[in-house]
């Protein structure tokens, strides 16, 4: 991703994601897609994340586009909405309280040195073996984390013990991410 997205672009995505929600908890069926030109079209990684009254209530992506951005998120939106292990499926009933907030992805880079992450600015992925854990960039913002803590905190939801990062054989790599939301655009309307 190298060029940033548009206020334009930001809300057909919002739209999507939330008109995807709703026509799939209707009755299985998926919103139409808005014409993937441009950077909509590009193969870019990407997040959907649902927070219910200010609490995470679903977050499903993928690190990687094999797809065109608007069917990454479509795709996203569903799987947050319906899949993620954490939560029970979403129901219409909660829609209306529900907050939606995507993050496009950059392509990921493998680090040596964690004095390269820049917190509130990269994600991480962590990763020894078949563990795997990834904390987006604002996580560490929205906690308060410093580098170590964020670092921790990635071992952690990997699975592998807290100091982890510190083994040569674990692969970390970072990413950035551009992160919009309904709730954003809510406060910056008022």
């Amino acid at each position: 991703m190298e060029t940033l997205l548009t206020d334009v672009q930001k809300e057909t995505l919002l739209k999507l994601a939330r008109a995807t929600i709703v026509a799939y908890l209707e009755d299985g069926s998926r919103a139409p897609l808005p014409p993937a030109e441009g950077i909509l079209g590009e193969n870019c990684g990407a997040f959907v994340t649902l927070h219910l009254r200010g609490r995470l209530r679903g977050c499903i992506g993928n690190m990687v586009g094999h797809s065109p951005l608007v069917e990454t998120i479509q795709e996203m939106a569903i799987a947050a909405a319906t899949q993620d292990p954490r939560f029970q499926r979403v129901t219409s009933e909660e829609l209306s309280a529900i907050d939606i907030e995507i993050s496009v992805l950059t392509p990921l880079t493998r680090i040596t040195d964690v004095s390269a992450i820049e917190v509130g600015r990269h994600g991480i992925i962590m990763r020894r073996g078949l563990n795997q854990g990834v904390l987006l960039p604002q996580v560490a913002s929205e906690y308060g984390w410093d580098r170590e803590t964020f670092l921790e905190n990635t071992c952690s939801k990997a699975g592998l013990p807290p100091d982890a990062w510190r083994d040569p054989e674990t692969v970390i790599e970072i990413f950035s991410a551009q992160v919009f939301g309904e709730k954003a655009r809510e406060g910056a309307s008022a």
